[in-house]
């Protein structure tokens, strides 16, 4: 890697590299014309799927950094380095050389982790299947930032260059609600005009202008422990209360919000009533005041039923990002750019989450679902299409050399 963190916490700068010369071209840029090599993106983007990096994999998160990191140094990147806590990857701060580096530019906001753990390449193997390719965290999100340096790489190889610095922040707990690094996403983005976020497309080919708010619960349930075989009827299981606790959850969704149990754990032994049991819970609304009276409904768990006792703790957040004038504008550019490709680019909202609803709540103008086109992210058929994948790459690099 070419960068480190010192003890006090600083970003090290410890592999400068001086700005390369560039034309700047003409506009209106002809992004059909590029240089963009999907030869070069398909080898890149393969040894990256095949470098597994769960979440909670820290040694498996940094080694995806050091490729990543490696591809950027290669292009002239001055890449740094930030360690995070116990049992996460860190953070990795890439800023191209540029006349006006230290200025106002172009953020391009990434997460490398994914929800796929080790071993997953035996029952989802990187594959080339006709127009598709195959892997885990191919298309959520190794595809879009792959897509996002070939990008840069193209204009490069153009002799074009970009009005604006552009710094590539990647990031390893996106997957869990971004915990550690939302403060770090924040500051980095205020020093930017623009954001742009490499995530999945939406079904429709649509970018995104706007997220859904989302927040996480941790609950446990207390119950009484006792001999399940011989004094069954003194104990209280946790599990059936969490189970009771389950189905009193997934009924509270309406159309203002959605309720999720994606993780449940209790019991130690088959022959002991489980004294505890724990759950996770995924809540979604479109807007703010909905997310907070679905807090309300969760937070009203706690308490005790039939013995058993539920505690509610509420986990990490993101807040609701609505779509402003100003992403709107960059909207505009960039659905002007697809439309010299033929393509008829439109916008939404979306549910899902990303580390754009921090920077679009800020009011800083961002741009997400600029990434790849393909389905199944999170799951064991996960894949991108290349000719979509390969023409929203272009768009993206007309983006780069257009915002000023």
């Amino acid at each position: 890697m070419t960068g480190h963190r010192d003890r006090g916490g600083a970003w090290q700068d410890v592999l400068p590299h001086p700005p390369p010369k560039c034309a700047t071209t003409e506009f209106p840029l002809q992004i059909d014309a590029l240089p963009f090599d999907a030869d070069d993106f398909l080898a890149r983007l393969r040894s990256w799927v095949l470098c597994e990096s769960p979440t909670w994999d820290a040694e498996a998160v940094n080694r995806m950094f050091d490729l990543a990191g490696r591809d950027l140094a290669i292009m002239g990147a001055t890449v740094e380095r930030l360690s995070a806590p116990t049992g996460l990857g860190g953070v990795v701060r890439a800023r191209m050389p540029h006349p006006h580096a230290g200025e106002k530019g172009i953020l391009i906001l990434a997460h490398l982790d994914t929800v796929h753990p080790i071993g997953t390449l035996h029952r989802l193997p990187w594959r080339e299947d006709g127009e598709r390719c195959y892997g885990p965290g191919i298309l959520d999100m190794k595809g879009g930032l792959c897509l996002a340096v070939s990008a840069l790489r193209a204009l490069t190889q153009a002799g074009i260059s970009t009005h604006l610095p552009v710094t590539f922040l990647l990031t390893g707990d996106e997957e869990i609600g971004t915990p550690f690094t939302r403060e770090i996403i924040e500051a980095e983005a205020s020093r930017n005009c623009h954001v742009l976020v490499p995530e999945p497309a939406r079904p429709s080919n649509a970018v995104i202008s706007g997220r859904y708010a989302i927040a996480r619960f941790n609950l446990r349930a207390r119950g009484r422990p006792s001999h399940a075989g011989a004094r069954l009827s003194e104990g209280r299981s946790a599990i059936e209360g969490m189970a009771r606790r389950v189905i009193e959850i997934n009924a509270m969704t309406s159309d203002d919000a959605t309720f999720s149990v994606g993780v449940i754990n209790g019991g130690k032994w088959v022959n002991c009533v489980p004294d505890t049991c724990d759950a996770e819970v995924l809540v979604m609304a479109k807007r703010q005041a909905d997310l907070d009276r679905a807090t309300a409904r969760m937070m009203a768990l706690h308490g005790v039923e039939n013995g058993i006792t539920t505690e509610v703790e509420r986990g990490v957040a993101r807040p609701v990002w609505e779509p402003r004038a100003e992403t709107l504008r960059l909207f505009e550019t960039a659905r002007e750019l697809a439309g010299s490709l033929g393509m008829d680019l439109t916008h939404e909202s979306a549910g899902g989450g990303s580390d754009g609803n921090f920077t679009g709540a800020l009011g800083i103008p961002t741009l997400d679902g600029l990434g790849a086109k393909g389905d199944g992210a999170h799951t064991l058929h996960e894949h991108i299409e290349m000719a979509p994948t390969m023409q929203r790459g272009r768009v993206f690099a007309g983006l780069l050399a257009r915002l000023s």
